[in-house]
């Protein structure tokens, strides 16, 4: 329908052109500017394709009509194809904005409320086994609640999908809020990693006391950062056979996408009873 509609503007023209060959009556401007207006809205809304092929054939008439079919019908169908493409480029902008933020808010939801979560399961974990009989179910509810909020909250994270944290936690206070939560860690730091790996640091080591605390509870927790020739290693580890259930692991989904952003690589296992992962991150753009 709007490749009739053009070709009709088109053929308006032609035939106003032969009444302007030697002067140019009113009524002649008036219907050129409603066809002005309409081939500009039809070059919004339509494909390159029948219109050029139309102007090129406009090519083969006189020079009166040409002028009179381009300025008329074929400038503002460019001009209306132009204003479309623009505003194309305008919506996918935001669109990009829109998704950025999205995923911003994803990670630092997965980054700081995810890792609370998993510390109320562990300290509910405590409480269970601490608590006379009578209320240990009520704590192993809690345990089970905060534990299918935290698979929730991953499958929240996994439809939103890169950001970072608007401020990042020291390493050491990170590590004792878990041990005051009641998970048991030994944590060594060997060398100063610098400012341009440090987000990745902080969320390789979060995500891993998250997965302990989710999995593996009651497992002493390795954690190690060496920094030594423009690369610091984050490795960690606990005690697999402890892990309650196989979870959503889109933590570790999302981590791996966030080391490879940083240019590094994250490995993972699960040999001899122990659930290890090894981050290596160069430090790529560090001054």
């Amino acid at each position: 329908m709007r490749v009739v509609a053009l070709a009709a503007c088109v053929g308006a023209a032609f035939t106003v052109s032969f009444f302007m060959r030697d002067h140019v009556p009113p009524w002649t401007v008036a219907v050129c500017v409603v066809l002005f207006v309409a081939a500009f809205l039809l070059g919004r809304r339509m494909e390159p394709g029948w219109p050029i092929i139309m102007f090129a054939a406009a090519g083969l008439i006189e020079a009166v009509h040409l002028i009179v079919v381009g300025l008329a019908v074929a400038l503002p169908w460019f001009l209306g194809r132009v204003a479309y493409q623009q505003a194309a480029l305008a919506a996918a902008g935001v669109e990009a904005t829109h998704l950025r933020e999205r995923t911003r808010i994803a990670h630092e939801v997965h980054d700081t409320l995810g890792h609370e979560l998993s510390l109320i399961a562990l300290q509910a974990g405590a409480l269970e086994m601490n608590l006379p009989a009578e209320h240990q179910a009520a704590a192993a509810q809690l345990r089970v609640a905060a534990s299918d909020a935290t698979e929730r909250l991953a499958d929240l994270v996994f439809l939103l999908r890169d950001g970072d944290p608007p401020a990042v936690v020291d390493l050491r206070d990170l590590v004792d809020r878990a041990v005051a939560s009641g998970l048991q860690v030994e944590f060594t730091v060997e060398g100063r990693f610098p400012s341009v790996v440090e987000r990745t640091v902080h969320r390789v080591v979060q995500e891993a006391l998250t997965n302990a605390a989710k999995h593996a509870p009651k497992s002493l927790v390795v954690l190690k950062v060496t920094t030594a020739d423009a690369t610091t290693v984050v490795e960690a580890s606990n005690d697999l056979g402890l892990r309650r259930g196989t979870g959503s692991r889109l933590g570790l989904i999302a981590l791996r996408e966030r080391v490879r952003i940083a240019g590094g690589t994250l490995r993972t296992s699960r040999d001899d009873g122990r659930f290890e992962l090894v981050a290596t991150l160069p430090h790529a753009g560090d001054s």
